[in-house]
């Protein structure tokens, strides 16, 4: 999505105007995939200082959507509002943080995944397959780019779970805790993409197979799986902070 947009911006926002028949709302979308993609792929560093006007700049388009895009992330927490100066890149997630996270999710997704084994339309469930084909499209590039696309369809790949459970209140509570976008930001690392894709499919198959306490196995063993390679990061910048502070 965040090339996608950044392809669509270039082409048809030249000038900084607003281009004919787009809504504004519709580029004000297009913007906020752009930078949540720059955000996801680490283009966009955490704790770094962006501006409307520079982002207008870059993006070839008017103050309009840049605006209209940061208010949302604003509102979401994924940047805040600095007084006379722009917009900020919160820091990354603390470690406490991600441990509040993984327990609604634990909570949250294993529920829609059973949900979703017993409600998911053959469309639904084709859209998910389709997703894993994308994702391993994905899987081997190299680079921040690629990996940043991967996390955006990771997020979606969840979304549209959650989506065919048929229960918006666990779809938007999971979409409030922008999980992937935070996650991804902490480490890229190939090992991440290759071991979800696995997991991924098993939870695929077990909706696919209509098999509800089969695909609310597979999401719980995923999203354990997953906080055991995300917390090693946490566990990594501890014993170097150890070394430099007994050096």
């Amino acid at each position: 999505m965040d090339d996608e947009a950044m392809t669509a911006l270039d082409r048809n926002g030249a000038g900084g105007a607003m281009p004919p028949g787009r809504s504004r709302g519709r580029l004000a979308d297009e913007v906020y995939d752009t930078l949540l993609g720059q955000l996801m792929s680490l283009r966009i560093e955490p704790g770094s200082r962006v501006t409307i006007d520079a982002l207008a700049r870059e993006l070839g388009v008017s103050q309009t959507p840049i605006r209209d895009a940061l208010n949302r992330m604003e509102a979401e927490g994924l940047v805040v509002r600095v007084p006379h100066a722009g917009y900020r890149i919160p820091p990354q997630i603390t470690q406490h943080r991600f441990e509040d996270m993984l327990e609604v999710r634990l909570l949250l997704e294993p529920a829609a995944a059973r949900r979703s084994a017993e409600r998911a339309s053959l469309e639904q469930v084709n859209g998910l397959r389709r997703m894993l084909a994308e994702m391993a499209e994905l899987e081997g590039g190299a680079g921040p780019t690629a990996y940043g696309a991967f996390g955006l369809r990771d997020a979606a790949f969840h979304d549209l779970v959650a989506l065919s459970a048929e229960n918006e209140v666990i779809r938007e509570t999971l979409a409030r805790l922008h999980s992937h976008v935070h996650l991804f930001r902490l480490h890229r690392d190939a090992q991440v993409t290759h071991l979800a894709m696995a997991e991924h499919e098993q939870i695929v198959a077990a909706i696919a197979a209509r098999d509800p306490d089969a695909a609310a196995y597979a999401m719980r063993r995923h999203i354990l799986r997953s906080g055991e390679r995300f917390r090693r990061i946490f566990d990594e910048v501890e014993d170097v902070g150890v070394m430099v502070a007994e050096a």
